[in-house]
């Protein structure tokens, strides 16, 4: 268990964060990067505020120490909107603490693992100065993940790369090494519009999607066959439809949304087949032509299950806290795809907090659970920065 000294200092820190609201959309991380900026200033750390992809929107880059190997601490300090305010018990930006937990937007997707990896970096910067560690430390507080954006793979291009990486999101100190991907897809059928006083004057764009809907219910019965060991099985789920402009006129276009949750194995060049696809068929049988778009794509990423890094904070984790070593996968998708695609560094996810509180009303974070991450945290980053994972 966590000493209170911990609780209290990390506490302090994950209230300072989630008080400053980051909500994005609109993307507002500003001023959270000024803070975290001065905050590494204030112990004597260099944190450069990165002003690329979005000049108004930086974000944080440190790196400790030049020597092999390099460890990088990531986390996003933009957050879903807190929705409706009369449904927190807590205002949504009070950091309200209650019963051993902290409240707020962000509490626990991502304001706590962006809290322990700066407090961690802060400790190796130390340790790293004095010579007691061989490695370096570079800490991300990136923006934009929530919306697919490429704060994330911008920092490591512009050098606040290394050899492991980490991604602090909550896991509840499970360490997982594959990810699904997420892609999703706006999916459009035409039609005619007509007053509804003569609806056979035009033709109906949400009766012209019917076929649309059932070979997508065909197909995702079909994806739902394709599993992994790791992150289960596919999913390919409809999940909005937009159609008709008023009461009484026929619909002249409907738009269909369709989630596709995919496996390390597959690609979204593939699925942007399957779904060309699928349309082709559905023309080819009913006369009815859909043309479609990619809105939004995480890529899903994997490494190796038995790798060292993860070995290591496997290891870590059960010695503060009762957490399973098995090999496991994620199904929510981060920004470890930038590390492990993008950059081809071996990196996890994983980090204090259960992910079913995220983008939640009354999302909290258990503070003595927080504290353990942090012990693990601090106990797994030092013996990898001492040299002697193979």
């Amino acid at each position: 268990m966590a000493n209170m000294d911990s609780v209290e200092e990390l506490t302090s820190l994950i209230a300072d964060l989630v008080a400053i609201e980051t909500e994005n959309p609109p993307g507002n991380e500003r001023a959270c990067a000024a803070y975290i900026s001065e905050w590494f200033a204030e112990r004597g750390i260099e944190a450069s505020l990165v002003d690329d992809p979005h000049p108004d929107r930086p974000q944080v880059g440190v790196r400790v120490g030049e020597g092999d190997p390099t460890l990088v601490l990531n986390g996003h300090i933009d957050v879903v909107p807190a929705g409706d305010a009369d449904r927190w018990t807590h205002d949504p930006y009070s950091a309200a603490v209650d019963d051993g937990c902290l409240y707020g937007r962000g509490s626990v997707d991502m304001k706590t693992g962006v809290a322990i990896g700066m407090l961690a970096t802060a400790e190796l910067a130390d340790e790293i100065k004095s010579g007691e560690l061989q490695g370096s430390v570079v800490f991300h507080a990136a923006v934009g993940e929530e919306t697919a954006e490429p704060g994330t793979k911008t920092l490591l291009e512009r050098g606040y790369d290394g050899d492991y990486g980490v991604v602090l999101e909550p896991t509840e100190m499970r360490t997982a090494t594959s990810e699904k991907g997420l892609a999703w897809y706006r999916i459009t059928v035409g039609g005619d519009p007509s007053h509804a006083s003569r609806p056979d004057q035009g033709e109906n764009a949400i009766q012209r999607a019917r076929p649309v809907l059932d070979a997508l219910a065909d197909y995702d019965e079909e994806v739902r066959t394709r599993t992994d060991d790791l992150v289960g099985r596919a999913y390919a789920t409809v999940t909005m439809i937009e159609a008709g402009t008023k009461e009484n006129v026929v619909p002249g276009r409907a738009t269909i949304t369709v989630d596709r949750r995919f496996l390390p194995d597959e690609n979204v060049r593939d699925i942007d087949t399957e779904i060309d696809e699928l349309l082709a068929e559905v023309a080819a049988e009913h006369g009815i032509e859909g043309s479609w778009e990619r809105t939004r794509t995480y890529e899903s990423a994997a490494i190796d299950a038995d790798s060292a890094l993860a070995a290591v904070f496997r290891r870590h984790s059960a010695t503060v806290a009762d957490v399973s070593t098995d090999p496991w996968g994620v199904n929510a998708s981060t920004d470890v795809r930038n590390f492990v695609n993008d950059a081809d560094i071996e990196a996890i996810t994983w980090g204090p907090g259960d992910l079913s509180q995220a983008h939640t009303y009354n999302e909290h974070v258990n503070l003595s659970a927080a504290a353990d991450g942090l012990d693990a945290l601090r106990g797994a980053a030092r013996e990898v920065l001492d040299g002697t994972l193979e």
